[in-house]
């Protein structure tokens, strides 16, 4: 097994049955040690097709180059006025908040934000769902993410009881029309589903209770999610299937290896820009085997 430092961070759940690919497992997030199975699989559950990480020495060189192209597709919002804006969704400790880190890391912060709302005050709870949001919808040459977003309600609302069924379907109905209308104003959008398989997402969720510079990130939510993957799965693929549209699909990221997958969503951004002087060679080709969309794509997975 392998051990952790110790760190009282959070408190005990105790240990939970779990089922994965038909056998019955038990998981303590208390336990500091981190069972075999899950050490032995984080990488490769739920399909993911490579068995190791990439080298920093095959990441470090792309990041730049990407990033470089990054701030150059910046100068050209600036000098156009044209607007990006990107939805950042996925699994539990999927690794948004990394890859919008790298996304943002070299960009102007004057004109490139990144939103992550905390739960909604009294008065947002009155007002329309989508209103919180469209307050912090990008002016002209800005390029703004979201960590989390109206997404929100086809996800942990309805898995953990906090919307109601008729609430819900009401959003899934209501929300490629609300996505037309940005996409008919000339906002360049994306919207990024990172997915993990679930001894990744284990293994991530261990690393947040033991370590004392991440801590803060583990949550009475994530302790609860743990025995709820399937029916945040369901909820995923209901999801994708109602607002998957052509002029906004539902670009699928298979994250594991965190590194793929922060190359991954850059390149994807850039290559949708058409920005002044962009180096296809710089940005690099595809890799198809971790990025997709839509349900076709997701069903390759889990």
């Amino acid at each position: 097994m392998k051990n952790t430092k110790e760190n009282p961070a959070a408190p005990a759940s105790g240990p939970l049955k779990i089922r994965i690919d038909g056998k019955e497992r038990e998981f303590d997030i208390e336990n500091p040690e981190l069972p075999d199975w899950v050490e032995d699989n984080k990488l490769t559950s739920g399909g993911y097709p490579y068995d190791k990480k990439m080298k920093s020495e095959d990441y470090d060189e792309p990041l730049e180059r990407l990033q470089i192209e990054l701030v150059k597709a910046q100068a050209w919002l600036q000098s156009t006025g044209k607007r990006v804006m990107a939805l950042f969704e996925g699994r539990d400790a999927a690794g948004k908040g990394g890859t919008i880190f790298v996304l943002h890391q070299y960009m102007n912060p004057r004109t490139a934000r990144n939103v992550a709302l905390t739960k909604p005050t009294e008065t947002e709870r009155g007002q329309w769902y989508f209103q919180r949001y469209v307050d912090h919808f990008p002016t002209a040459g800005e390029f703004v993410t979201f960590d989390r977003s109206w997404y929100n309600r086809a996800g942990v609302e309805p898995v953990m009881g906090f919307c109601t069924p008729q609430q819900h379907e009401k959003f899934l109905d209501e929300t490629p029309h609300f996505e037309r209308m940005i996409c008919n104003d000339s906002i360049h959008f994306f919207k990024i589903w990172l997915n993990i398989g679930r001894e990744a997402q284990l293994e991530r969720f261990h690393d947040r209770r033991w370590s004392p510079l991440k801590n803060w990130k583990f949550s009475p939510i994530d302790v609860a999610g743990i025995t709820k993957w399937d029916d945040y799965t369901k909820a995923r693929d209901l999801m994708v299937e109602r607002t998957h549209k052509e002029f906004a699909p539902w670009i699928i990221v298979r994250a594991n290896d965190k590194r793929r997958a922060r190359l991954a969503v850059i390149r994807r951004i850039l290559l949708s820009l058409p920005y002044e002087g962009r180096d296809l060679d710089a940005i690099g080709k595809e890799d198809k085997k971790i990025i997709g969309e839509g349900s076709s794509f997701l069903g390759k997975q889990d």
